[in-house]
């Protein structure tokens, strides 16, 4: 006899004689012609051929997991969908109270108001140009006593180059909900 007796191997691999049948009817053990096992090839074939999860529920092991993942990242993957599903019934809840709102709905408020504030800035100077020209020529005159008359065209056009440039500082301003 070349190699090992079915009992023989059973006693070198740990596992029952009937796990050594069903091992080589599946062919994961290396047979010699006289029908005794070569461990060390049966081995190697063993660990190549069989499923540790198999292995470890045959052995006793823990027997939760099952498939061939390991199981550690069987675990691991586990544990991220259990934290996934916690977060989105906690945003859930909180779009529920009113305390999360959509960014999309957000971002496109946000422009809308910030383009009414421009919008009210751009006709600002020619709706105060001429009140404004008034109220400084009669602070001039009562200062020098004498008549003065200011343009509310240029006035205006003054107030307008302000208030574009302002606008224009304003423009590089970009919210971030982020």
């Amino acid at each position: 006899m070349e190699g090992m007796s079915e009992r023989e191997y059973s006693a070198h691999s740990g596992i029952s004689r009937g796990a050594i049948q069903k091992a080589r009817k599946a062919g994961r053990l290396v047979v010699y012609n006289d029908g005794s096992i070569n461990a060390a090839a049966s081995d190697v074939r063993r660990a190549d051929m069989t499923d540790p999860d198999q292995q470890r529920r045959s052995t006793g092991g823990d027997a939760a997991f099952s498939g061939p993942a390991d199981s550690s990242s069987y675990l691991k993957a586990r544990t991220a969908l259990t934290v996934y599903q916690a977060q989105e019934r906690q945003l859930a809840i909180q779009k529920k109270k009113g305390t999360l709102v959509d960014r999309a709905r957000a971002e496109t408020l946000v422009f809308r108001l910030a383009r009414q504030e421009r919008d009210v800035w751009v006709t600002w100077p020619s709706r105060v140009a001429a009140l404004m020209a008034a109220e400084v020529a009669a602070e001039v005159e009562k200062q020098t006593a004498k008549p003065m008359n200011i343009e509310a065209a240029i006035l205006q056009r003054v107030l307008e180059t302000h208030v574009r440039a302002q606008l224009d500082a304003l423009a590089d301003l970009r919210v971030d909900l982020g």
